[in-house]
């Protein structure tokens, strides 16, 4: 088994640079290549502190079949929400995708329907308006969007999207930094 290349994507995942993952366990930069590469094994010591610091466990730095990620997800793979009092449902497309970097869901407005209003954040949005017409309120400016457009903003300042379409308006959106 190469061990160093399960390392080394522990270690990118964690965003660390060798230099970094050897100063947290008092390694040397050229340590942690050699042991990236399979040129050099960790002493258990070693390698339990290297796990440590990388946020894993040896069950899980073991587990082979752990690797195996979801790509595909289906329709009943799906949860939703209504709000009937401000009359927009939410459809997460994919299951805990809170957890990931981005978060992709469908939202429908109803007539005069509107989305909660968000405070500032450090999420980006991202909007496609499959059906109807949308308005954007951030801050004090408005913007709108209409079917077949895209909305892209960054969440600095208080925002909420409101259907002012007399009819139904659905959106494809993924947000970063999930706060949906």
């Amino acid at each position: 088994m190469e061990i160093g290349q399960k390392i080394k994507n522990l270690r990118v995942q964690k965003g660390l640079t060798q230099e970094e993952l050897g100063e947290r366990t008092d390694l040397t930069k050229g340590y942690i290549s050699q042991l990236e590469r399979d040129l050099s094994s960790p002493s258990m010591e070693t390698f339990f502190t290297l796990l440590e610091v990388l946020g894993s466990t040896p069950q899980t730095f073991f587990n082979e079949e752990q690797g195996e990620q979801t790509v595909v997800y289906k329709e009943e793979d799906r949860t939703s929400f209504v709000d009937e009092d401000k009359k927009y449902q939410i459809e997460w497309l994919v299951p805990e995708s809170n957890e990931n970097d981005m978060e992709p869901i469908f939202l429908t407005l109803s007539e005069h329907g509107e989305y909660k209003a968000f405070d500032p954040s450090l999420s980006d949005t991202f909007a496609y308006v499959m059906e109807g017409e949308v308005c954007i309120e951030i801050g004090l400016r408005r913007y709108y969007a209409r079917e077949g457009e895209t909305i892209y903003y960054q969440a600095t300042e208080t925002h909420q999207i409101k259907n002012n379409y007399q009819g139904t308006s659905r959106l494809l959106l993924v947000a970063t930094d999930s706060y949906l």
